[in-house]
């Protein structure tokens, strides 16, 4: 399993890969990753045009250190083997495929991937969004250890249409839990769903916030103004940032050497804790090396 532990996924922009002009501003966004769609942002008569586009961006490249990811259709349409085939074949990071429904759709995605020649380093990212999904969801993390896959994207409207339930965030709860342990467990990145309402600024800040707390590694979004609230509330900010330096310094301290628990600002301080304020300054560095 590819390690992408520390790469930031704070904000993952969903572009319709039908759009030339949309595929070409992705390339000045400060999106951690670019999810070029062709599925759900894309008119049937006009899936292959948008294939041969994302194909076409892929190749001519520009995107800087944006990690690129396409969704593909479903297995189960006329168009996900040429998909699949052709996206193996182009320099995409990853491949999103949405409607998983169990562990043997991922072990048989990624025989495919392996099959089509997909880079070593390509990996595959689940869309949950299925009651089946969620349901199978443990097993299906558990294909990480043997398979490329490396994520899970949370997909709430394909959830709440297949439930035929109003869109209400307090419904998820449940999945939203059981996804993240399941992936954890395994070492697996979680990103959150999308937020409708572009036009809601609060709104989704309010939601990142609670992703971030849940334990989301970043947020999917649908609008480039969305960007911005999302890598601002799914990165460490300065008070973290700082509590972690003091827990790592008093750890090297000498006189603290082979000590499980510490005191650190007259908190009690264990060695998980170390281990967290570690991964803090890991992804912090990671997202400064971003814009150097």
């Amino acid at each position: 399993m590819t390690n992408t532990s520390f790469r930031p996924r704070r904000s993952c922009l969903y572009m319709p890969a039908s759009n030339a002009r949309a595929l070409e501003k992705a390339k000045t966004l400060a999106a951690d990753a670019i999810i070029l769609d062709l599925e759900d942002a894309v008119a049937p008569d006009a899936k292959d045009s948008a294939r041969d586009r994302a194909f076409e961006a892929l190749e001519a490249g520009g995107y800087g250190s944006r990690e690129m990811v396409v969704r593909l259709n479903a297995m189960d349409t006329p168009w996900f083997d040429t998909d699949i085939q052709r996206i193996c074949a182009s320099k995409a990071d990853a491949v999103l495929v949405p409607k998983i429904r169990s562990a043997a759709d991922i072990l048989e995605i990624s025989a495919l991937m392996d099959k089509a020649g997909a880079a070593e380093d390509m990996q595959l990212w689940a869309m949950i969004e299925m009651p089946l999904a969620v349901l199978n969801i443990t097993e299906i993390a558990e294909t990480a250890d043997s398979t490329r896959l490396t994520t899970f994207v949370m997909g709430f409207n394909d959830l709440a249409k297949e439930m035929r339930a109003q869109q209400d965030r307090a419904l998820f709860m449940p999945a939203i839990a059981q996804t993240i342990m399941a992936g954890r467990a395994f070492g697996m990145n979680i990103l959150d769903s999308v937020y409708n309402d572009f036009n809601d600024p609060e709104g989704l800040e309010q939601e990142c916030r609670q992703g971030n707390a849940y334990g989301f590694d970043g947020k999917t979004l649908i609008h480039p103004g969305q960007i911005d609230i999302a890598n601002r509330e799914f990165a460490p900010d300065e008070n973290a940032i700082a509590e972690a330096q003091a827990i790592i310094a008093a750890f090297k301290d000498p006189e603290n050497a082979g000590k499980g628990v510490i005191t650190v600002n007259g908190k009690m301080t264990e060695l998980l804790h170390l281990q967290q304020a570690e991964q803090t300054m890991a992804m912090a560095e990671a997202i400064k090396a971003l814009s150097e």
